[in-house]
């Protein structure tokens, strides 16, 4: 009976073993399944990031490239000629904070140009022209001759001007410039000789309109007294106020006052580069004369405007009559001479004849 039973058992246990190596084997494929999965993975993982990293060196060769190239070109324009080379600031203005803080208009000056009656019409462009290089400048009709000067303080009152410069034409030949401060003086007189308005003397070159200019006055200004009092009101009444609401900020030409033969010259310059790109270059600016130019002989400086106790009176000055006399004297010299040896040849003919003899009448 015992064996039977033994061959159960045995049955059983063959048939345990068989099911523990079925399942250790389906263990085994499922282990190698996913070992084959994780390979793949991995596989797969290497190839992406092979992909990513070959993007992220391309990005960076790009942007290397992007920066050599904008290194190249910075060396370039560093390295460029003097042509290629542009300052953006020439002048330095940037740093210039008082332009910055001030831009309102303080120092009110004001000039009244006008004319008399009897001018002609080289004195009237003259005129003129001052006008266009003083943007701060007044106009008014022409003054009347018969009228005292007095009356143009009250003239400059009503303008609110504290400067003029008032032309005086005599005998439609003789012109005369009043250069006065209001309401106090003082008052410079000149007479206007050798007058080239700029449509006369057609000097190439143009300023801008408006434009401030530079004021130069030569040495003698400074040594002489009487030359620093004509600087000082020419300064008021030719200098265009900083800030004016007419004026524009720029200083593109030049008036030139020079003192030569006892007698003041006015020159008026452009200031243009030498070549055309010198332009932003302050070292490489030249002056091109471009008119007007007219003389100023000094007659007399007086205390008061337009009036009061004369402060200087110039001993070298001869009045245009007193010159056409004298002209006039020296042309009539040979007719003179002529007359004089015609007289002369009369009295030697007469001192040439003999006195009568009384002893011809004997003879006859």
């Amino acid at each position: 009976m015992g064996k039977p039973q033994n061959k159960q058992k045995r049955k059983k246990a063959g048939d345990s073993d068989d099911e523990g190596a079925a399942v250790k084997s389906a263990k085994k494929g499922k282990q190698q399944q996913k070992s084959k999965a994780r390979l793949v993975l991995e596989e797969d993982e290497d190839a992406v990031r092979g992909s990513l990293s070959a993007k992220v060196d391309m990005d960076q060769l790009k942007r290397e490239a992007t920066e050599a190239e904008e290194r190249a070109d910075a060396a370039d324009e560093a390295a460029g000629s003097d042509e290629e080379k542009v300052n953006l600031d020439p002048y330095l203005m940037a740093d210039a904070s008082y332009i910055k803080k001030d831009t309102r208009w303080r120092n009110k000056q004001r000039t009244l140009i006008f004319n008399s009656r009897g001018v002609v019409s080289g004195h009237r462009l003259l005129a003129e022209d001052l006008k266009k290089l003083l943007p701060h400048h007044k106009a008014e009709p022409k003054f009347e001759k018969k009228s005292s000067l007095h009356d143009i303080n009250e003239v400059c009152e009503l303008k609110s001007c504290n400067n003029a410069i008032f032309f005086e034409a005599r005998k439609k030949t003789d012109l005369y410039m009043w250069v006065a401060r209001l309401p106090s003086g003082p008052s410079l007189k000149f007479q206007v000789t050798n007058i080239h308005t700029t449509a006369e003397v057609r000097f190439a070159g143009n300023c801008l309109l408006g434009s401030r200019p530079v004021l130069y006055f030569d040495k003698n200004f400074e040594n002489l007294s009487y030359l620093r009092l004509v600087k000082t009101l020419f300064t008021q009444v030719y200098g265009t106020p900083r800030n004016h609401p007419k004026s524009k900020p720029f200083h593109d030409h030049v008036m030139g006052f020079y003192y030569l033969d006892k007698k003041i010259w006015f020159r008026h310059y452009m200031i243009s580069p030498e070549t055309t790109l010198d332009g932003n270059d302050p070292e490489k600016q030249e002056c091109t004369e471009i008119g007007p130019r007219f003389v100023m002989d000094p007659i007399v400086f007086l205390n008061g405007s337009f009036g009061g106790k004369a402060i200087y009176s110039n001993p070298f000055y001869m009045s245009p009559t007193a010159l056409r006399v004298q002209a006039k004297k020296f042309q009539a010299g040979p007719y003179r001479h002529r007359q004089e040896a015609m007289a002369d040849r009369r009295q030697r003919l007469k001192d040439a004849e003999f006195d009568p003899d009384e002893l011809d009448e004997a003879f006859e």
